[in-house]
């Protein structure tokens, strides 16, 4: 009987041990946009990587609406001042280059840039910022650009979570994208010519 009881004060003492730091876990909230990173390998050693939190479609009116077009209007967190969208939701997307590319024909060196996006209801622009680690796009600086590009976006099947991904695979070129709702925003990658 003794043995017993022993028994059962460890097995409630790990018990109380234990349920603290579950609780814990448990309290913490979970993001409504999950993080999420893409790679993709062109030629033989450059690696691209984009890193951004997936929002959801949720029934709302993305593009025009929760997206404005144009920069969004300032508010607290910019200090008033219009600001790109952050491409993502949360802290800033970014993207990384371990060798120097082209970026629809304009040369991008090596490097992980912050990327923005300036919707519009025909062309869109990206922007590469030299700023990889601002919180969404409150604090974004045009004097920060490393590139700008002018894109086309097309019609896609609809797409609930945002996510970004590679296709037209040529060996030393693809084409990246950025997919939610039912749109797609292509933008070109390509190695330099040697």
């Amino acid at each position: 009987m003794k043995r017993l009881s022993i028994i059962s004060f460890f097995l409630i003492l790990s018990f109380l041990l234990i349920l603290p730091s579950t609780t814990f876990a448990q309290g913490k909230k979970v993001p409504l946009s999950l993080k999420a990173s893409v790679m993709q390998r062109l030629g033989i050693d450059t690696d691209i990587t984009i890193e951004y939190s997936r929002p959801g479609v949720k029934g709302r009116k993305i593009w025009g609406e929760l997206v404005p077009y144009g920069l969004a209007p300032g508010n607290k967190y910019s200090k008033e001042k219009p600001y790109p969208w952050r491409a993502g939701a949360n802290e800033s997307t970014t993207i990384e280059f371990s060798k120097d590319v082209l970026i629809e024909g304009n040369k991008l060196p090596a490097g992980k840039y912050g990327i923005h996006m300036i919707p519009s209801e025909k062309d869109w622009i990206i922007i590469f910022s030299k700023n990889n680690s601002s919180w969404g796009s409150y604090s974004y600086n045009q004097e920060e650009d490393a590139l700008r590009v002018t894109v086309t976006p097309a019609e896609a099947l609809h797409q609930e979570w945002m996510m970004f991904g590679f296709d037209n695979l040529a060996g030393t070129s693809a084409t990246a994208s950025l997919r939610w709702e039912k749109l797609k925003v292509p933008f070109k990658i390509e190695l330099p010519k040697e």
